[in-house]
C-alpha cells in the first residue's frame, strides 16, 4: 500500500537531514501542513530547536492578496513558520524524491473565534466555542471554501487532505483542558455540540423545529447526563434523551449543512487544481460525529472526493463502512508515535488488518514528532524487516 507520513514545515526547514531521513522510512509521499491550528510540538532531531509553539491557527505560506478585501481571512504564521515555510519544506522534500500533498485544517480556529466571536458555535446554554467556527454561517462557509482552495493547491502539490471539513463541537484538545469531570458519552457530546447561532436557529426552523424550544429541550435532556445517569450508547442515546423525531430533525439539518460544505470545498479545490490533483477528506463514517475527522455519509463523500483518511489507531473498524463503497482511496491513519498512544512496533500487523478491512493506502502520524526508536520501527515495518 502507498504510504505517506505527516510532516510540519518546521520539521524540515533548517534541518538539511530531514528530507532524506523521511524518505529513508520507505514512504512514497508526505502530507505537509499548509494550514494548521495552534499547537505545541517537539522537534526531537532539529539542529536549531526542540519545541515549536504555533500560537494560533495560520497558513504556513504567504496568503494571497485577494484576502485583503475580506473580513474573515487566514492569518499568516509567526516566527514558527515565517515566510513561505510550506514552500521551502515542500521543495526540499520533493528534491528527496517524495511526492508532496498538502494538509489543510479548516473549521478549527481559536483565533478566528476570539477575534470574530459571532462566527463560533454557540451551545444550548449560550456558551461559545471559539475553536469551532459554525459551518452554517454563510460568511464562514465562504471563508472555509476559499481557504480550502488556496491552501490545498500549493505549487508542486499533487493532492490534498482536508481536515476538519465539517462540524466541530465540544470535544477539543484545549490547553489545560478541564472538561473531563463528567463523562458525557456520545449522546452528551452531540447535544453539547448542537449550535444555536442565528444561522443554525434559522436552519432548525427549515426542518420544522422552533429553535428556542429546541434549546430548552436540549438543556432538559442533558440533566440526567450531568447526574451521570446511565445512557444508551450512540445515536440511540440521543433519541432517548431528545426524542426520536426531534433528534432526527437536528441530524438532518446538520448532515445537510456539512454535506453541502464538503461539496462546495471539494469543487473549489478542483477548480483551482491541475488535472489529476487528488482530494481526500479526513473522515468518520458516523455523520453526527464532530471534530478533525468530520462525520460523513460514506456513499456520499466517496461520490464527491477521491477518497478518505480514516483514524485507525486502536482499531481499524471505521474502515468497513467506506470499504463497502468499493471506490476511491481508503487510507488508514495510524499513529506511530509511542508517546502519543501509537504503536509503531505493531505497524506491520496493523497494516495487514487495515488491508483486510479494505484500506488501500497508509497515513503515518507523524514523522516529525516520532522518536528515533519509533522511526526505526516504521522503517523496519515498511521494508518488511
Amino acid at each position: 500500500m502507498k504510504a505517506s507520513a505527516f510532516v510540519y514545515p518546521w520539521d524540515v526547514a533548517g534541518d538539511p537531514q530531514a528530507p532524506a531521513r523521511i524518505a529513508d522510512l520507505g514512504v512514497d509521499q508526505v502530507t505537509l501542513a499548509a494550514a494548521y491550528h495552534s499547537t505545541r510540538a517537539l522537534t526531537p532531531r532539529h539542529p536549531r530547536h526542540r519545541v515549536v509553539t504555533a500560537e494560533y491557527a495560520a497558513v504556513l505560506y504567504p496568503p494571497g492578496e485577494a484576502w485583503r478585501e475580506h473580513t474573515l481571512r487566514p492569518y499568516p504564521a509567526g516566527a514558527w513558520a515565517p515566510g513561505d515555510a510550506y514552500g521551502e519544506a515542500a521543495a526540499a522534500l520533493a528534491d528527496a524524491g517524495l511526492q508532496v500533498h498538502t494538509w489543510v485544517v479548516l473549521a478549527h480556529n481559536s483565533r478566528l473565534g476570539a477575534e470574530h466571536p459571532h462566527t463560533s458555535v454557540v451551545n444550548a446554554y449560550g456558551d461559545r466555542y471559539p475553536w469551532a467556527p459554525c459551518i452554517a454561517q454563510p460568511a464562514t462557509r465562504a471563508y472555509l471554501v476559499a481557504l480550502a482552495a488556496e491552501a490545498a493547491v500549493r505549487p508542486g502539490a499533487r493532492g490534498t487532505e482536508l481536515e476538519s471539513l465539517g462540524w466541530y463541537g465540544l470535544a477539543h484538545l484545549h490547553a489545560h483542558d478541564k472538561t473531563g469531570g463528567v463523562g458525557l458519552g456520545e449522546a452528551g457530546q452531540y447535544l453539547m455540540s448542537l449550535c444555536f447561532c442565528p444561522s443554525c436557529r434559522e436552519g432548525y426552523g427549515r426542518h420544522g423545529l422552533d429553535a428556542g424550544e429546541l434549546a430548552a429541550a436540549v438543556r432538559t435532556a442533558l440533566e440526567p447526563v450531568w447526574r451521570e445517569e446511565p445512557c444508551a450508547p450512540g445515536w440511540a442515546g440521543v433519541e432517548k434523551l431528545l426524542g426520536e423525531s426531534t433528534a432526527a430533525a437536528t441530524r438532518a439539518y446538520r448532515d445537510e449543512t456539512a454535506r453541502t460544505l464538503q461539496e462546495e470545498a471539494v469543487a473549489a479545490v478542483r477548480a483551482a487544481a491541475p488535472e489529476g490533483f487528488q482530494v481526500l477528506l479526513h473522515a468518520d463514517p458516523v455523520s453526527y460525529h464532530c471534530g478533525a475527522n468530520a462525520g460523513v455519509d460514506p456513499a456520499h463523500i466517496l461520490s464527491v472526493a477521491d477518497g478518505v483518511v480514516v483514524p485507525c489507531t486502536g482499531g481499524a473498524d471505521l474502515l468497513a463502512p467506506f470499504a463497502g463503497q468499493r471506490r476511491g482511496v481508503l487510507a488508514a491513519n495510524l499513529t506511530v508515535v509511542t508517546g502519543m498512544g501509537g504503536s509503531p512496533h505493531t505497524l506491520a500487523a496493523d497494516t495487514a488488518r487495515a488491508r483486510d478491512l479494505g484500506a488501500n493506502a497508509l497515513r503515518l502520524y507523524h514523522a516529525g514528532l516520532a522518536s528515533d526508536a519509533d522511526l526505526a520501527a516504521v522503517r523496519a515495518a515498511l521494508s518488511g524487516g
